[in-house]
């Protein structure tokens, strides 16, 4: 009778260490679930404002607004425009220099 006090009670104690461990990687990964929650929500929020970033620098009039102040670009002339067809040039300054419209 006392093996077998004996033996149920290294099961009990078994049982419990396991119970313990269980308890302590649930704990573990509960606290790994919240740290990935919280740098989820931190990226969600980096990724907007990268998007709203994003979305100002490629806004018309500020690329119109850097090409004029920064780049010193300007609307070209018709005069200094020159169409091109088929590879021949049909119309502009050059199309005069050859000789004339085709």
């Amino acid at each position: 009778m006392s093996r077998l006090c004996l033996v149920f009670a290294c099961v009990l104690m078994l049982s419990a260490l396991s119970l313990v461990t269980a308890r302590y990687q649930s704990r573990l990964l509960f606290v790994s679930s919240e740290r990935m929650a919280a740098k989820t929500q931190e990226l969600d929020v980096e990724w907007r404002r990268l998007q709203l970033e994003r979305a100002e620098l490629a806004r018309n009039a500020r690329v119109d607004q850097i090409a004029r102040q920064e780049l010193k670009m300007v609307v070209p002339t018709p005069a200094q425009t020159v169409y091109m067809k088929n590879g021949q040039i049909v119309s502009g300054p050059a199309a005069v220099m050859q000789g004339g419209e085709q």
